[in-house]
């Protein structure tokens, strides 16, 4: 007889919708009344549980920044073209997992004083990241770059892999961030992170990043 799947607690059932609705509208236009709702919850054991939506946010962001320092320490694994180009996708798919945080990125800054410290060293925490992946591509044979430039590339990756939403937002922004356009997003953000690296590629891994995009544009 199959073991019956253990309920999820409340706390964390709370975390999965507040995640989603702050996605699908933007943390400044969900409530606590909208979530507690949503939950079918009264607001009273919402409180309980998270007193400020503050809390809610903060425990989001905490989620979001363990796994992304868990990713980041992936970078030291990068040696060629197609160890980036995944390294890249995962990014983004974390990244789009709590898009919430960089559609409403400025607010939440000027609002949340931890949100504001502990984003700045997930800055330096990427553009590190960025140095590992570049110096992994030059011990792999895939990249030849002077030192000097690495620091800029580095810190261009980072400007992409940040913002990136935000322009595919600015593009479309009636269905930029609906789940259905998520693949061609993801994509379109990896590849144009990787970008910056063409003029230092070798020329078989220059090949090889744009027969890796043109496959994941083509399925």
């Amino acid at each position: 007889m199959p073991t019956p799947k253990r309920p999820r607690r409340t706390a964390e059932r709370i975390l999965e919708v507040t995640l989603d609705l702050f996605n699908r509208f933007g943390e400044p236009n969900v409530s606590t009344t909208l979530i507690s709702a949503e939950l079918k919850i009264s607001p009273g054991n919402l409180y309980y549980h998270y007193p400020a939506k503050d809390e809610l946010v903060n425990a989001l962001f905490g989620r979001y920044e363990a796994e992304l320092n868990e990713l980041l320490a992936a970078a030291d694994n990068v040696r060629h073209v197609e160890d980036a180009w995944l390294f890249f996708h995962m990014l983004f798919e974390l990244i789009w997992k709590h898009r919430f945080l960089y559609r409403d990125l400025n607010d939440l800054l000027f609002k949340n004083r931890r949100l504001e410290t502990h984003f700045q060293g997930l800055l330096a925490a990427k553009e590190q990241a960025m140095r590992h992946v570049l110096s992994g591509l030059h011990l792999g044979g895939a990249l030849k770059m002077d030192l000097r430039e690495a620091a800029p590339t580095a810190n261009a990756m980072v400007v992409v892999v940040s913002y990136w939403l935000s322009y595919e937002y600015v593009r479309d922004p009636r269905h930029a961030l609906e789940p259905d356009r998520a693949g061609a997003a993801l994509m379109r953000g990896a590849f144009h992170a990787l970008s910056l690296l063409l003029p230092y590629l070798e020329p078989a891994s220059k090949d090889h990043l744009f027969k890796l995009a043109g496959q994941y544009q083509s399925t």
